[in-house]
C-alpha cells in the first residue's frame, strides 16, 4: 500500500500535477483497492475536518497583512531604521539585511515576502557597496527564513494545529533559535565584509538614527502586537492575526497612504488565491494522514527504520533528517501534513517535548525554503532580482550550514529554544 501511494504520487508529480492532486489521487486509490469496506465520503469528512480547527483562521489573516505591508512604505522604514544603526560598521549592511529580514518576518510571518520587501530594497545597495551578488542574494534568501522561527509563523501554526502543540508555546520558542541565526549570520557577514575589504557606509549622526527610529515605530508595533498582545493576555495568536490585519490597514492606508481604497480590492484578491492554495493542501495532506493513520503505515514505518527502542536523540535526528530531505523537494506545508503524523506516535512514545520538535521542524522548513532544487525563497528571488537559477544558489551553501550548525545546537542545548515558554509558563 505504501509503495503504491508512493508510485503514485511520484508518477502524477512528474507529470506537472499540482500537489494536492498526487495527496488526493494516492488517499482515493490506497481507500479504494485496500480499504473497500469504507466508504469514499469518509475522506471528504477529513477534509473538511482538516480546515475545520479555528487556530487556521490565522494563515489567511496573517498572509493579508503580509500582502499590505509588503505593498506599503513599512519595509522601507525597518530598512533604513536598521542600516542607520548599524551601516557604518564593517559588515554593517549585510548585517542590516539579517536584521531586517527579522523585524519585517516578525511583521508578516512570511519568506517569500520577506525576500521581495528587503530584497528589492537592499539588493541594489549592497551591490553598489562592493558585495558580491552571490553572496547578496544567498543572504536575502536564507535571511528570509527567519520569518518561519521569528512569530508570526504560519508553519508553526499549521504545526500546532496538526500536532495539538500550544501555538502561543511554539512562537516564544522560535525567538530564541531565531536570534542565534541573526548571530552566526551577522559573524560570518563580519567576516565576509573584512576579507574582502568592503568599504562602509558613513555613520549616521543621533538625529538621524533618532529620526529614522521615529518613523519606524510604527511598523515596530506589529511583533509588539503579536508577542506583547498574546502573553499579555490581551488575544489569542487567532486573535493577534486579525488586530494584525486592522493594523496594517490603518497604518499603510490612513498613516503612510501608501495604498488607496481601491487597492485592497486586489489585495484582498491575492490573498484569497493564496489562501485557497494553502487551504486545499491542507485539506488534501488532512485526508491523506487520514489513510495513513487509519492502514497504520506509521507505525509499519518505524518499525521497518528500527526507531522503537531507538533514543529520543536518535528520534530527534530522524526528524530532523526526514523533514530536511522532505523540504528540498516537496512544499514545507505539504511536509508538515504528510511527515508529522508520521512521527506523532514516536514523539509521544519517546517522552520528547512537542514544544521543542516544532521548532525543530519549523528550522527544517525554514531551511527548504532556500535549499535547491526546489526552495520557494530561490524561486521568488530568481523572480524578483531576475537572475538565472544557478547564480541565486551560488551564494546559499555557507548560509545552509550556519542554518544547519543552529540545528545541530538545538538538540544538545534545548534550552536555547525552550527557555522562553517555561520563563513564560511560571
Amino acid at each position: 500500500m505504501t509503495l503504491m501511494m508512493l508510485s503514485i504520487m511520484l508518477l502524477l508529480l512528474l507529470t506537472g500535477f499540482p500537489m494536492m492532486m498526487p495527496l488526493l489521487v494516492a488517499a482515493v486509490m490506497a481507500l479504494l483497492i485496500y480499504l473497500p469496506d469504507l466508504t469514499p465520503h469518509v475522506l471528504v469528512q477529513q477534509m473538511i475536518g482538516g480546515v475545520k480547527p479555528g487556530a487556521l483562521i490565522a494563515v489567511p489573516l496573517f498572509i493579508l497583512a503580509a500582502d499590505i505591508i509588503t505593498r506599503g512604505h513599512s519595509a522601507d522604514r525597518l530598512v533604513d531604521v536598521v542600516m542607520r544603526f548599524m551601516g557604518h560598521l564593517r559588515g554593517g549592511m549585510a548585517i542590516s539585511v539579517t536584521s531586517a529580514c527579522a523585524l519585517f518576518g516578525a511583521v508578516c510571518g512570511s519568506t517569500q515576502a520577506t525576500v521581495v520587501a528587503v530584497g528589492g530594497a537592499m539588493r541594489p545597495r549592497m551591490l553598489k557597496s562592493g558585495y558580491h551578488d552571490n553572496f547578496t542574494m544567498g543572504l536575502i534568501v536564507n535571511a528570509a527564513d527567519l520569518a518561519y522561527l521569528i512569530p508570526p509563523s504560519i508553519g508553526m501554526i499549521i504545526y500546532g494545529v496538526i500536532s495539538g502543540t500550544s501555538i502561543s508555546a511554539l512562537f516564544l520558542a522560535g525567538i530564541g533559535p531565531g536570534l542565534l541565526v541573526i548571530s552566526l549570520f551577522s559573524l560570518y557577514c563580519v567576516w565576509y565584509a573584512h576579507r574582502h575589504q568592503i568599504p562602509v557606509e558613513p555613520k549616521a549622526s543621533w538625529g538621524e538614527r533618532l529620526f529614522a527610529l521615529q518613523r519606524a515605530t510604527w511598523p515596530i508595533g506589529f511583533p509588539v502586537i503579536v508577542v506583547g498582545g498574546i502573553y499579555g493576555g490581551i488575544f489569542s495568536p487567532t486573535e493577534s492575526a486579525a488586530i494584525c490585519v486592522l493594523y496594517a490597514l490603518v497604518l499603510e492606508w490612513l498613516v503612510f497612504r501608501s495604498i488607496k481604497l481601491k487597492d485592497i480590492y486586489d489585495i484582498a484578491l491575492s490573498t484569497g488565491a493564496i489562501t485557497a492554495v494553502v487551504f486545499i493542501l491542507i485539506a488534501a495532506g488532512a485526508a491523506f494522514s487520514w489513510i495513513l493513520s487509519f492502514a497504520q503505515i506509521p507505525q509499519q514505518l518505524i518499525a521497518a527504520l528500527g526507531l522503537e527502542q531507538a533514543s529520543s536523540l536518535t528520534v530527534l535526528l530522524a526528524i530532523n533528517i526526514a523533514f530536511f530531505l522532505g523540504c528540498m523537494f516537496v512544499d514545507s506545508i505539504v511536509v508538515i501534513l504528510i511527515m508529522v503524523p508520521i512521527f506523532a506516535p514516536l514523539i509521544a512514545s519517546s517522552g520528547l517535548d512537542p514544544v521543542l520538535v516544532g521548532v525543530l521542524i519549523t528550522l527544517q522548513v525554514a531551511i527548504g525554503a532556500a535549499t535547491p532544487p526546489f526552495g520557494c525563497n530561490i524561486f521568488t528571488a530568481v523572480a524578483i532580482f531576475q537572475r538565472p537559477f544557478i547564480e541565486v544558489v551560488r551564494g546559499v551553501p555557507v548560509f545552509l550550514l550556519l542554518l544547519l550548525l543552529v540545528t545541530a545546537l538545538l538538540i544538545p542545548f534545548p534550552q536555547i529554544a525552550l527557555f522562553l515558554p517555561k520563563l513564560a509558563a511560571g
